[in-house]
């Protein structure tokens, strides 16, 4: 699989080319609910499950690799990508450190990836990303994704914001001492929050965008590709969608 190396990752344009773009530019770490090795291997188990298997494997959206290196051990060849310079920074570190040889890292996002590969996979999955993406462009994600997917190969996105859920674990309904009054708590400091995103021209609510399970099976099927969709172990406001073809 001919890929850029790692040690030698070629930025893909110069500037931001959205707002999630230049919110993440300087991240160095996923959003993931703790970051213990113990919690992330545990979450990682979870993410194989759904995977089943394959021998290839591209993780969009890799970030600093903190689920990639455990995927590491169960495929021959890795591919993680993200857009954040620093994020790969301290995915390369981790890789170097765990001495995986079977990862390589490309700096490109959801448009520019596609022109840097020249091989299939049998796994494309994407955590925790999709809600920065619009219907349009997971369409026209999936549109390209089948192109390097194998004949009987499966693309899974992970922790996608459910907006019947979502709203809830805002509000603190999931959290052991939920109540009228802490809900109201929420709402004034989401409030205060969005106000000062607006004027600083930042990201409203950080973790993105909710999209509605029917509406990403339906672009699904619009692109040959079957659906199910089920409930993140780990995060109880978000679902899995696993696709394969039709």
């Amino acid at each position: 699989m001919e890929v850029k190396s790692r040690k030698h990752t070629k930025k893909m344009h110069t500037k931001p080319k959205s707002i999630w773009e230049g919110f993440f530019k300087d991240k160095t770490h996923g959003g993931h609910r703790y970051s213990s090795e113990e919690f992330l291997a545990m979450e990682a188990r979870e993410k194989l499950f759904h995977l089943d298997g394959g021998k290839t494997l591209l993780d969009f959206g890799c970030g600093s690799a903190e689920l990639l290196t455990y995927y590491a051990p169960e495929y021959e060849q890795l591919l993680g990508v993200d857009f954040s310079p620093s994020m790969l920074g301290e995915a390369s570190k981790r890789i170097s450190e765990r001495k995986y040889n079977n990862i390589d890292l490309i700096l490109a996002d959801h448009e520019t990836l596609w022109e840097n590969l020249d091989s299939d996979f049998d796994r494309i999955t994407a955590a925790g990303v999709v809600q920065y993406l619009t219907f349009e462009e997971i369409d026209d994600f999936l549109a390209k994704a089948s192109e390097y997917l194998s004949t009987d190969g499966k693309i899974v996105f992970f922790d996608i914001l459910d907006p019947r859920l979502y709203p809830l674990w805002k509000l603190g309904v999931f959290t052991p001492n939920a109540g009228l009054l802490k809900a109201l708590y929420r709402i004034g400091c989401d409030f205060q929050t969005s106000v000062t995103a607006t004027l600083k021209n930042r990201p409203r609510d950080i973790s993105g965008f909710t999209h509605n399970p029917y509406k990403i099976q339906k672009i699904a099927n619009k692109n040959d590709f079957e659906m199910c969709y089920v409930q993140s172990m780990y995060y109880e406001y978000k679902y899995h969608a696993i696709m394969f073809r039709t």
